[in-house]
């Protein structure tokens, strides 16, 4: 039985975890910026890596999904 993406909240995220973000976005979340924008009630995962840099702010409160083992 393979294990299960596990729902947290975005706040609990730390660097380094897979994310599956409330719009279905999947990241490594390499660093985490708090607050975004100056807003306290948002945060940005961000993903740097050679591959590809992305940014996907959510809401601190917002169910995300972490995936097994990271």
């Amino acid at each position: 039985m393979s294990e299960q993406w596990q729902t947290q909240k975005a706040s609990e995220v730390q660097p380094g975890q897979r994310v599956r973000t409330p719009d279905g976005t999947e990241l490594t979340a390499t660093r985490i910026e708090h607050p975004f924008l100056g807003r306290d009630q948002m945060l940005a995962f961000i993903e740097s890596t050679d591959e590809r840099w992305f940014k996907r702010p959510v809401p601190v409160d917002a169910d995300v999904e972490v995936a097994p083992g990271t």
